[in-house]
Order: C-alpha cells, then structure tokens, then sequence
C-alpha cells in the first residue's frame, strides 16, 4: 500500500516536468556555444539564432585575474563588512550609549512601562547621537572622503584620517582611570602622549565612561520621582488602602511633575550638554 502511494508521487511529480520539457522543446532549445576567444583570456557570452527560429545562448567562465577587478572586489567586501557592522560602530564609538541608557532611565523613573515605545527613544538617540557628532562627521568627511573621491589620498590613509577625528571625541570623553584599566589588562605600561593610546584601548575605556556616566544621570533623574513614590505610599499606609498599588496612585503625579518641570527640555539639554 504504500508503495503505490509512493509511485503516485513520483508520477505525480515527474509528469509535469516531462510534459515541460517536451512543449518548450517544439518552440526553442538551448545548446552551449564555445566561443572563438580563449575561455582563459576572458568572458564571451553567445546568443544566436537558430534556423527554426529558436535560439541558442553560450557561457563561458572568466579565470581572468586583473589585479583591478581584485581591488573592486576587496573594495566590495569592505563595503559590505562595514555595513554590517555599522550598528556596533555607531554604538561603541558615538555618545549614542549615553543618550539611549539616559532615555530608558527617564522612561522607568516616570513609571510608563512602554510609554515613549523603543522605535521612538531609538529614533531620539539617533538624531541626538547625529547633532553631538555633526562636527566629527564633518571633519571625516573633510579629511577623509573627499580626499579619497579625488584620488588625493590612499584607502590607508583615507582610513587613518576618518579614525583620528573619532579618536579625539573619545579622548574627551574617557576617564584616566578607564583607559590605566586597559592599559594593564593590555599589559601596557605608559604612553608619552593620548595619542599613542591604542584604539583597541580607547574603544572599551571609552563605552565603560559612558556608561557610568549615564548610571549617575538615571540616578539624578531616579530622585525626585522616588520622594513621590514614598510619600504616596506613607499616605496610603496611614489610610489603611494596603491593598491598593502605590504605583497606581504615584504614576499620573510623576507624569504631572514631569510635565510642569519640562522634564524633556532638562533632561535633552543637560544630556547635550554633558558632552565635551
């Protein structure tokens, strides 16, 4: 029995295939060409007509090995790995860290659960993160860019100039202690100048300051909204509503305090601001 389910399938499978080939077979037919170049000097593509009015298409394979098509194809790949790697640079190398911990915190201190949603806090940090790196964007391009659009510089050298302009804001931005950290674990002993910090170091100094900058920020912003939680709970407490939510009541007064303070204009300002 099941056998001849199983020769049905292969029936039912087969016979369009069969009927395909044979329909398509009446009107044209494809047949390889070999062109008259040598397969080894380069790419031929053949497209002929046929005397029964069909047509015939050849392909050759290029085992060509130009030293330029190798450079537009090492280009290509670098392209590609810096676009999939473009969200982890942005987040490492830019004041974004800050700026989205710093959202979340307000987000949690006021008590909305999903109230800015992630797309909107997300899209905040990007334009934020755009504005505080604007001049940095402008001086890469400036420097390194447009020099290598006009053939001026090497990709080496394009490369140098568009990291030192990032290495600078991020100098600016570390703590001595962060960087000595990564020096020893580096086992690095001293550098007579910042710049000779190597960006291996500089990145993972810098991304721990901007996170402890943005904890004693959450921990500022965490204050006021606390004090409104525990004088609804004291009051509460003193009514006998022991059942009753704390963050029920407590909610609408942080979002009324957020509100008539302009939270959004102090927090957005003070965190541009904190930047060097």
């Amino acid at each position: 029995m099941k056998f001849k389910r199983f020769r049905k399938l292969i029936l039912l499978f087969f016979i369009p295939i069969v009927l395909t080939v044979f329909f398509s077979g009446t009107n044209s037919y494809a047949t390889a060409v070999t062109p008259d170049t040598d397969p080894e000097e380069g790419v031929e593509n053949a497209v002929t007509d046929d005397e029964d009015g069909g047509f015939s298409v050849g392909l050759t394979l290029d085992s060509n090995s130009d030293e330029t098509r190798l450079s537009g194809t090492l280009q290509m790949l670098l392209i590609i790995t810096v676009i999939s790697i473009a969200p982890s640079i942005l987040v490492m190398v830019t004041s974004f860290t800050r700026i989205i911990v710093v959202l979340h915190f307000v987000r949690t201190a006021v008590g909305t659960q999903s109230s800015p949603p992630n797309n909107v806090l997300i899209g905040l940090s990007l334009f934020l993160t755009l504005f505080i790196m604007s001049p940095v964007f402008l001086q890469i391009k400036e420097e390194a860019i447009d020099p290598l659009n006009a053939q001026e510089i090497t990709q080496e050298e394009a490369l140098d100039n568009a990291i030192q302009p990032l290495r600078d804001f991020m100098l600016r931005q570390v703590r001595e202690d962060d960087v000595r950290l990564f020096m020893d674990i580096a086992r690095i002993d001293y550098v007579n100048d910042p710049s000779e910090i190597p960006t291996t170091v500089l990145i993972p100094s810098f991304i721990i300051g901007e996170l402890r900058a943005a904890f004693i920020i959450g921990f500022i912003i965490y204050i006021p909204f606390i004090i409104i939680d525990m004088v609804v709970s004291s009051v509460l407490m003193s009514m006998g509503m022991m059942m009753l939510p704390p963050t029920t009541i407590s909610m609408p007064f942080k979002i009324l305090l957020f509100i008539m303070a302009d939270g959004w204009n102090l927090v957005i300002g003070q965190l541009v601001q904190s930047f060097k």
